[in-house]
């Protein structure tokens, strides 16, 4: 006998680091950002540096959003700050490639994540909500493969109570028969707890700084991996 199903009118999924592998990619291009500017830059400390970035990512959220453009824009923004306008056009033609080759990386499925939705989307209706641009977003879901196994993808520009409430509301489904599966406390799990709804946190092994928040004391459950969200799900109460 098949388990019961849980009474989620909806289950929903991250896509950036609970499908698939993305922040990865960024902290190995940070790395490569970090050794072609420290060249240039007065014997800048890394973490200085990094530092500097970050400002720079968080202070263009309100203009270039989410993402590898966005990043990309954002580590010129601070090699021609930190070299006072010293970086060399080759350098900043080099910090471009970087982007190109991060919107060209394949897609990697975190462990278990084909078998999981596969056997989820057999009997129950999934979503995937995630933020960032959209070429690039669309992009991954395309090349993930499990674009058929989601009755919709939501491609959004933030996670917040807002945004959830409207996702929410155009699928017809309520709050508090609604599961959301991610990695960030953040944009995962807060906003939709303060929703009502129900939550899955299932960390990945790194967090972008703008990520980092406090995971509430309860009202939530944490899994280590996807393999675990079957059994979870069979036994939620």
């Amino acid at each position: 006998m098949p388990p019961a199903i849980p009474p989620f009118d909806a289950i929903a999924f991250d896509g950036d680091d609970t499908l698939w592998h993305n922040e990865s990619l960024f902290s190995m291009t940070q790395e490569r950002f970090r050794a072609l500017i420290t060249a240039h830059a007065g014997g800048l400390p890394a973490e200085d540096l990094d530092r500097r970035l970050l400002e720079a990512e968080t202070r263009n959220l309100k203009y270039f959003g989410y993402g590898i453009k966005g990043f990309v824009l954002s580590m010129i923004e601070t090699a021609v700050e930190v070299t006072e306008g010293a970086i060399p056009a080759h350098d900043i033609r080099a910090l471009i490639d970087f982007g190109k080759a991060m919107l060209e990386h394949p897609v990697h499925l975190l462990d278990g994540v084909a078998e999981v939705v596969t056997a989820l989307a057999a009997d129950r209706p999934l979503l995937l909500i995630t933020k960032g641009d959209l070429f690039d977003q669309e992009s991954k879901v395309a090349r993930s493969g499990l674009a058929a196994h989601f009755r919709a993808v939501e491609v959004v520009s933030e996670k917040d109570p807002a945004t959830y409430a409207r996702v929410l509301a155009r699928h017809g489904v309520a709050p508090e028969r609604f599961l959301m599966v991610g990695n960030s406390v953040k944009s995962d799990i807060l906003p939709v707890l303060a929703l009502g709804g129900q939550a899955v946190h299932i960390p990945y092994h790194l967090t972008w700084a703008h990520e980092v928040a406090e995971a509430p004391a309860a009202g939530y459950r944490r899994l280590d991996s996807l393999h675990g969200l079957p059994d979870l799900l069979a036994g939620w109460i």
